[in-house]
């Protein structure tokens, strides 16, 4: 008696489980049904009820019911999702664990069977079957495309040095072509494997209680004869010995941050010679130049780090577009100024989505050697460029502001300026016919002037924050039947590849206009039409409630649920207050790390990104919406949307907004993996040759398991003539160095914290050695692990 009490409460016990989550698969497939989703779970659903009631009235066809539920489902899964592992594994990571469970000796005993498998031996062989599904899946990769790109295309002109010794890397982008290419190769495939760290440097500029959230190291640091060159989240300038690590000089500009500022980042510093060789002809004929958070352009002798004395007042120029009362925290330079003769050209970023009224997005030229302001290009009154005192608000507030790093081309005369929106993002029912001009484009600028050559837009009415952001690349194409072409070649967040005649802003690879949903919110209106590039990493297809994804078969039903609810219909799906799936998400397909081009073989290394986010407009009382010239940028509602996760309050406008990745419940990506790849482009062709899968879960997780899912990255990548590419930027700890040619993964580099950054490398004639330098110091946006190490690899010395 006692034991058929026990075998009862056995059974009880498992069927009261099954029933648990046949309730909770079914009630939640009922409502994804009701939504038009997959008819799946409703069904799944009521399957576990009668096997539930049939184990507690211990009848052996639970089981075999239970078995017929599991061949359905992996019949269902492989059809739906392919034979993609971790498509898969959330699709039967609860049914087959509770199979095995139903399928123990002690469960089949309480049924009547004394011999194993008994009644189970039908569900015995439908978890054979899933054992065999997952099995093939550990031959397959859907994702990856496999090809070789080509090798060096005839002998390259010294033009595709940029006008930097080979040994050096001058600029951000190793030269203002903005490649990112180092002609040294002794680094090669059949040696990186050797790389060991030669220095770690820690500047020791950590976060602080005043800064904001977003605390970032995203640096590349430049080299110029035996120093290498640097600053810090803070704007404090380092100059260490290329070769030991060790520092030479710091200067700190003691910067006013504060948590009005979105974040606190400096991606680079700029270099200008008056003709001397480094280290010589007096101070400051060599010298360095920092735009800083808090709105000051600083020049400072690149030999001692001391100020320049000529330059604006003790070395430096208060350099504020915005009105006064305006916070100085809203607009910020990031980014290195770009150097073409005489002149520093700089644009600056504004605070996102926090008011209509905004400084000014004004680029302005300032003379190298005195600090005085040449010419200003306002985008919202372009035809007069003469320079406005600062301070006093005479630049157009809320005109569409470049935050990222320019190119320039000194023989054309050319800067080329990317650009972003102005002041608010997803909402732009007021934009004046000059902001639909200039945002979201490419600008070609007179470096003399500031005046208009030509524009290129890359979103038309942007209501995505797909701003331009990466430092356009100047380079020479061989075309078929068209000889050497001066091209621009932008990535963008849209995954577009625009490849344009620098010289005229016209497309080399052809454009077209596709057409887009429509149906804007009240007040505002959309394009009809948005530019596509034949040469393209968006998305190959639109995104389905198959491709939702969890930990679990639960969170990954409800992701389906949540995407049926969102407004969604391909991409530039326009902000709703249901609220819009945009794919891809704000991150981008690709951000400001941009690409790295090798001039030579004529061919693009880039790291694609497919992460969505969610648009949800809030409406604002007509009464809140304020005059944004009357009320201030910071007050005057009392709507603060202090209850509502990723909200942007768009004061001054009739909506805020609520802007977030699509994440489940347990904050993973509702969308199934690989989020973040690597991918090879021939950039004569207009082909993608290969891309893989790029980066794993190692430090993204309690337990650290290195699953290669295909991470999100944000950094960029650099190439080298010896036919590898580094790349750190994806959410584990590691700089990685790529076959060039292929895409395979040559050698890993632990870092000690996130290495949201681009790399750069250079010779260093005293140890006979190429050296590749990273900043380590995470990103305080994505999580990665704060630090503040820049780190240096080479061959050990006398191997080759």
């Amino acid at each position: 008696m006692a034991d058929q009490q026990r075998s009862s409460r056995v059974l009880l016990a498992l069927a009261l489980l099954l029933a648990l989550v046949g309730l909770a698969i079914g009630g939640g497939g009922l409502w994804l049904a009701l939504l038009g989703g997959s008819l799946f779970y409703l069904p799944a659903g009521v399957a576990l009820l009668a096997t539930a009631w049939l184990l507690y009235r211990r009848k052996p066809a639970a089981l075999l019911l239970y078995a017929a539920l599991l061949v359905v489902t992996m019949l269902w899964a492989v059809t739906e999702a392919g034979w993609d592992f971790w498509a898969l594994a959330p699709r039967g990571d609860v049914l087959v664990p509770l199979g095995i469970v139903l399928a123990l000796p002690w469960v089949t005993r309480r049924l009547g069977s004394r011999r194993w498998p008994g009644p189970a031996w039908p569900l015995v062989g439908s978890l054979g079957l899933a054992a065999l599904v997952l099995l093939a899946t550990a031959f397959t990769n859907p994702h990856d495309l496999q090809g070789s790109l080509p090798g060096a295309r005839g002998i390259a002109p010294a033009s595709v040095l940029g006008g930097t010794p080979r040994e050096d890397w001058n600029a951000y982008g190793r030269s203002w072509r903005g490649d990112r290419w180092s002609p040294i190769d002794q680094i090669t495939p059949a040696n990186v494997a050797r790389l060991e760290k030669a220095w770690e440097f820690h500047t020791g500029d950590l976060k602080t209680g005043a800064d904001p959230d977003e605390f970032t190291y995203e640096v590349t640091p430049i080299k110029v004869g035996s120093l290498v060159y640097l600053c810090s989240p803070h704007n404090i300038v380092f100059a260490l010995d290329a070769e030991t690590g060790k520092q030479v000089w710091r200067y700190d500009p003691q910067i006013r941050a504060s948590q009005e500022m979105q974040h606190l980042t400096c991606r680079g510093v700029s270099y200008h010679s008056n003709g001397a060789a480094p280290g010589t002809g007096g101070i400051c004929a060599n010298r360095i130049l920092m735009g800083t958070n808090d709105a000051r352009l600083i020049a400072l002798d690149s030999a001692s780090g001391r100020p320049c004395p000529g330059f604006g007042t003790n070395g430096q120029v208060d350099v504020w577009p915005g009105l006064p009362g305006q916070q100085r925290g809203w607009w910020q330079i990031t980014s290195p100024p770009v150097i073409i003769g005489n002149l520093a050209v700089f644009g600056g970023a504004v605070y996102d989505n926090k008011t209509t009224f905004m400084p000014s997005g004004v680029v302005r030229g300032y003379d190298v050697n005195t600090g005085r302001a040449v010419w200003a290009f306002d985008p919202a009154n372009p035809n007069d460029t003469r320079p406005k005192p600062p301070g006093t608000g005479r630049y157009t507030p809320s005109s569409p502001n470049s935050w990222t790093i320019a190119a320039a081309d000194p023989a054309l005369g050319l800067v080329y300026i990317p650009t972003g929106m102005a002041a608010i993002d997803q909402w732009g029912g007021r934009r004046t016919p000059e902001t639909e001009r200039f945002a979201t484009s490419v600008i070609a600028l007179e470096a003399a002037t500031g005046k208009v050559r030509w524009t290129f837009q890359t979103v038309h009415h942007d209501l995505w924050d797909m701003d331009v952001p990466a430092q356009p690349a100047l380079v020479d194409l061989n075309l078929p039947g068209r000889g050497r072409v001066p091209t621009l070649i932008q990535s963008t967040k849209t995954g577009n590849l625009f490849v344009l005649d620098r010289r005229t802003g016209r497309p080399v690879f052809p454009v077209r206009e596709i057409p887009v949903p429509q149906g804007a919110a009240p007040g505002d209106r959309t394009s009809p039409t948005q530019p596509e590039s034949a040469l393209s990493l968006m998305a190959k297809k639109r995104v389905t409630d198959a491709d939702m994804w969890g930990a679990t078969m639960f969170d990954q039903l409800a992701c389906r649920i949540k995407f049926k609810r969102l407004r969604y219909e391909g991409p530039f799906t326009p902000p709703s207050q249901q609220g819009t799936l945009v794919f891809p998400g704000n991150f981008g397909v690709m951000d400001w790390g941009g690409m790295a081009i090798d001039p030579v073989r004529m061919i693009a290394f880039a790291h694609p990104n497919y992460m969505a986010f969610v648009d949800r407009l809030v409406p604002r009382r007509e009464s809140d919406a304020g005059t944004p010239g009357q009320r201030g940028p910071a007050g005057g509602s009392d709507f603060s949307g202090s209850d509502i996760k990723g909200f942007n309050p768009n004061t001054g406008a009739p909506f805020a907004v609520a802007l977030n990745p699509f994440l489940s419940a347990l904050g993973l990506p509702c969308q199934a993996p690989p989020w973040g790849y690597v991918a090879g482009i021939d950039l004569v062709s207009g082909k993608t040759v290969w891309q893989h899968r790029n980066g794993t879960s190692r430090d993204q997780t309690p337990i650290p398991l290195p699953f290669k899912l295909g991470v999100p990255s944000l950094g960029g990548p650099m190439l080298t003539a010896g036919g590898v590419a580094f790349m750190g930027s994806a959410l584990d700890y590691y700089l990685r160095a790529y076959d060039v040619t292929t895409g395979q993964v040559l050698w890993r580099g632990r870092l000690p914290a996130g290495g949201q950054a681009t790399p750069m490398s250079y010779w260093s004639a005293r140890s006979g050695r190429q050296f590749v330098v990273i900043a380590a110091g995470g990103h305080g946006s994505l999580g990665t692990k704060r630090g503040d190490s820049i780190v240096a690899y080479a061959l050990p010395q006398g191997s080759r």
